[in-house]
């Protein structure tokens, strides 16, 4: 649009709406975009002042305004002295540091106690020279501070940065910024590079390659009293009627009677496992039971998901406000994959609200249907009670095992009012324990 255009567009606007309209329109959206400039350059001062920085101007402007309301030369010297201060530290703000930084996580997946690493790569793909600057890269609550070197045209600067692994969880790592700020720290100004990675720290677990046999060695399932047209467990014959599948036509017997006579089976079930894990404070005596309690049950959720097991992972949920019969006082985790579980098993914590042993396995069973054995994981604060209070709740017909962890502690397998009983100190414990019962069986 040309000057001509915009002048002469103005008189044909008043002619049709009046030109005082006109006018406070025009008024109003200078008015807006000059408020949004105030705005943006507010919020980009304030982003880069710190607090220390701000108590500065203040005190600069408070000396201009007393000395020179009152003369005071002294006064007014130090209001130019902190205003020249100031001046000064916003110099150091200039420059980046870098073309561009890149955060990469290579490994998103670590056990506990193995390294990990993240990787900071810094580039200068332009033609002009970067000077240093920090570079702070938070790792969880901890922030790692580097100095980026100065970087020449076409250069690059690569770093990898250790991340702790001594706790299982998931570590967030970033996001990667560089902080150019004065020596006195009254202006910092951040440039945010990359976004938040995670890396999840997986419980430890062992191998265990007994779950093919001795307490879950259910093969081709067990026989109810279900009947059903096509199984494995042969029960009786009947007379052909239309819809039924001919494969299982039994000629002998049609020939002897004169009528087509069918195979009928009972239905069968494959059996499936649940792990119940407890996540009751008062369970653990302390951290590293708790620790091994989890690795526990990692260890015997991920064989039974590799081995293709129909298997249900369940950890204690909140208990009932009123304190009466809980309404399911539990949550499972998801089985699909090993991965998937372990994923999970990074972030569960004991819950100070979890509901007790006993009223989680009854919920459970009452949720889940098809179990045919029960692994309840636990520690040693509370004592054999409580398992023998949860292994009551469950129906009969199911068999119940249970692992007390005790860090350090001796192993031992032992029964308890018919409650088999696996106390162990290591995770290697839990995986001869069961060897040896499948052996057994």
């Amino acid at each position: 649009m040309t000057f001509a255009q915009t002048h002469t567009s103005i008189p044909e606007e008043a002619k049709k709406r009046g030109l005082l309209a006109v006018v406070i329109e025009r008024a109003l959206l200078g008015m807006r975009a000059a408020a949004a400039a105030t705005t943006r350059a507010a919020r980009a001062v304030q982003g880069v002042v710190t607090p220390l920085g701000w108590s500065v101007i203040a005190a600069a402007i408070v000396a201009f305004v007393v000395g020179y309301a009152w003369g005071l030369l002294e006064i007014i010297a130090i209001g130019w002295g902190l205003a020249v201060l100031v001046s000064v530290a916003a110099l150091w703000l200039i420059g980046r540091g870098a073309g561009e930084i890149r955060l990469l996580v290579p490994i998103p997946r670590v056990v506990v106690g193995e390294p990990a690493f993240a990787r900071l790569v810094a580039a200068n793909p332009g033609r002009r020279r970067f000077s240093g600057v920090q570079l702070e890269l938070p790792v969880g609550a901890r922030v790692i501070e580097r100095v980026l070197p100065r970087l020449a045209r076409g250069t690059a600067f690569d770093e990898q940065i250790a991340i702790p692994t001594d706790r299982r969880g998931i570590v967030s790592i970033g996001p990667a910024r560089t902080v150019r700020a004065d020596p006195i720290g009254l202006m910092r100004r951040e440039i945010v590079w990359s976004d938040t990675a995670e890396l999840r720290v997986h419980p430890r677990t062992v191998s265990i390659t007994a779950l093919s046999t001795g307490f879950i060695r259910d093969l081709e399932g067990f026989p109810t009293r279900d009947l059903t047209s096509s199984d494995i467990a042969f029960h009786a014959l009947r007379e052909y009627v239309p819809g039924d599948d001919r494969r299982f036509i039994h000629w002998r017997s049609s020939a002897k009677t004169g009528t087509f006579m069918v195979r009928q089976f009972e239905e069968s079930r494959r059996s499936r496992l649940m792990i119940l894990l407890d996540l009751e404070p008062g369970a653990y005596a302390d951290d590293a039971e708790f620790e091994l309690a989890v690795g526990a049950a990692a260890s015997v959720g991920a064989r039974a998901i590799r081995d293709a097991r129909s298997v249900s992972f369940v950890v204690s949920g909140p208990r009932s406000a009123t304190g009466s019969r809980l309404g399911g006082p539990t949550r499972e985790l998801p089985t699909v994959s090993r991965d998937r579980l372990v994923d999970a098993l990074c972030v569960v914590e004991r819950e100070p609200r979890a509901a007790l042993l006993p009223d989680v396995a009854r919920s459970a069973v009452e949720t889940l249907h098809g179990i045919s054995l029960v692994i309840l994981v636990t520690g040693t604060a509370r004592g054999i009670a409580p398992l023998r209070s949860a292994a009551s709740r469950v129906p009969a017909g199911v068999e119940v095992l249970a692992v007390q962890c005790s860090p350090e502690g001796e192993a031992s397998a032992r029964t308890v009012a018919g409650l088999t009983v696996f106390d162990i100190g290591y995770l290697e414990d839990l995986r001869a324990m069961l060897a040896r019962s499948a052996s057994v069986a």
